[in-house]
C-alpha cells in the first residue's frame, strides 16, 4: 500500500488559508484603526485571573479610559468624517465576520 500526496491540492489549500488569514487580520486591524480615528477607542476593563501575566488595576483602567476620551475630543476630523470612519470600521468588521462564516460553511458543507 502506497500513500500518494496530491501536492497541487495541498498548495491550493495552503495558499487559500494564507490569503484568508491575511485578509481577516488586515481588515480587523483596519477596522480597529478606523474605530479609533472615529473617536471610539475600545477600552477593555481589567479582569482578575489567577494565572495572568499582567493585570492592570482599576486606577490604570480609569486613566486609559480618560486618556481615550481626551484624545477623542482632540480629533481634527469633522463629524461627517468621524461618522464615515465609524461606518468604515463596521464594514471592515463585517468583512471579517463574512470571511469567518464562509470558512466555517466551507468546512462543514465541504464545497
Amino acid at each position: 500500500m502506497s500513500v500518494v500526496i496530491d501536492w497541487d491540492a495541498f498548495l491550493h489549500v495552503f495558499i487559500a488559508a494564507l490569503l484568508g488569514a491575511a485578509a481577516i487580520v488586515t481588515f480587523y486591524a483596519l477596522g480597529l484603526r478606523l474605530m479609533v480615528r472615529a473617536g471610539h477607542a475600545p477600552v477593555v476593563t481589567p479582569v482578575e485571573f489567577t494565572d495572568a501575566i499582567a493585570v492592570i488595576s482599576e486606577k490604570e483602567a480609569r486613566r486609559a479610559a480618560k486618556q481615550a476620551a481626551k484624545q477623542a475630543k482632540k480629533s481634527p476630523l469633522t463629524e461627517g468624517q468621524k461618522k464615515l470612519s465609524l461606518w468604515g470600521a463596521y464594514g471592515c468588521f463585517a468583512v471579517c465576520a463574512i470571511a469567518v462564516l464562509a470558512g466555517i460553511i466551507i468546512i462543514v458543507v465541504g464545497l
